[in-house]
């Protein structure tokens, strides 16, 4: 099992200083990855672009770009540009988003995802591999069969014909989806508890491809707090678990949600969702269940940190890559050590 970085964003209470300087020390650590997000925002290739050209070693991943806000001709351009400033390094996450980001922010319809996602995927490929695009689908036709358009290929030689592609994935047909399409998942919440339910779905698709488990990449994106009291540890992460849980997408249609029910938090999905939407977020905090967090994040010292680490690896996860709830930029740079640590503790390091 090897170790990631997940930035996320940038927010009110970070710089791309601070993201810059945790990138640089995961990269002296020997961490195989960093990632950055975007949901409306800071924009996921811009900060990794610049982070490529002031690390070494360490890959630079999209977590995600979204699939609603580029053309997949965009995507795949910008996905060789930052592949060939990095001598190789990038990995493209993609994910549709939601509805509310998809339909309000981009001006996309959210409807057929997995439709769209698949086609998307086909034409990121073709360009990426310098092929002629041409492309006959339900979502994307290419050229326009009724103008002066002409299929065209990428007009430079990227290092790679192919960049591995990551799906952003929640839902048993989005992880079919992933095995069947993708070189690997971005997962969140994922517990080694419930791992086997939605590993059996990314297998699901890997046997449509005529390929096995092994050689895809599994990566969950796990909250990290070091400290003694696990109960504590486990306060900074309950406000971002009642964001997700309780906050993200609407009523009907929030992925987050439905997984926490399908982890068996049903009971509580439905409270957490109740008090967020009401806009009693801090009541909305206090109903996650301790367990909940407890289970998809890595909670307490080293030594606690290096045993879940190995129910991780057990669990079929390849790249454990952490989300570093800290006060500060040395704060940060020591949870990344004594991850570090901990995974030379846990013995099932690469």
């Amino acid at each position: 099992m090897r170790l990631g970085l997940s930035l996320g964003y940038q927010t009110a209470w970070s710089t791309p200083a601070d993201h810059l300087a945790l990138a640089q020390e995961a990269d002296r650590l020997g961490y195989s990855v960093v990632w950055a997000a975007e949901a409306y925002g800071s924009d996921s290739p811009s900060m990794l672009a610049w982070m490529a050209g002031q690390t070494e070693r360490i890959d630079v991943g999209a977590a995600v770009m979204q699939i609603p806000a580029r053309t997949p001709a965009m995507t795949a351009m910008t996905a060789a540009t930052i592949d060939a400033l990095s001598g190789g390094r990038f990995r493209l996450g993609l994910g549709v988003s939601g509805p509310q980001v998809s339909e309000g922010w981009h001006g996309v319809r959210f409807a057929k995802p997995l439709a769209r996602t698949r086609e998307y995927v086909d034409i990121v490929k073709l360009a990426v591999a310098r092929k002629e695009v041409a492309y006959d689908g339900e979502h994307y036709t290419l050229p326009l069969p009724d103008g002066p358009g002409k299929a065209l290929r990428l007009g430079f030689h990227p290092p790679r014909e192919h960049i591995p592609i990551y799906l952003a994935a929640v839902g048993p047909k989005n992880l079919e989806l992933a095995g069947e399409i993708a070189d690997g998942w971005l997962a969140v919440f994922y517990a080694p508890e419930f791992a086997e339910e939605q590993l059996a779905s990314v297998r699901a698709g890997r046997a449509k491809a005529g390929k096995e488990l092994a050689g895809f990449d599994v990566v969950p994106s796990v909250p990290v707090v070091v400290g003694d009291d696990i109960a504590t540890c486990a306060e900074l992460v309950r406000w971002y678990a009642a964001l997700y849980v309780g906050g993200m997408g609407s009523r009907q249609q929030n992925f987050y949600n439905q997984l926490a029910t399908r982890m068996g938090y049903g009971d509580a999905a439905r409270e957490v969702q109740d008090l967020y939407l009401a806009k009693r977020q801090r009541d909305a905090a206090a109903a996650v269940p301790m367990e909940f967090i407890d289970r998809t994040s890595l909670l307490g010292p080293k030594e606690r940190i290096a045993e879940r680490m190995r129910e991780y690896a057990a669990a079929g996860v390849t790249t454990l890559s952490v989300t570093l709830f800290v006060a500060d930029r040395d704060s940060g740079v020591q949870t990344l050590r004594t991850v570090a640590e901990a995974l030379d503790l846990s013995g099932v390091g690469e």
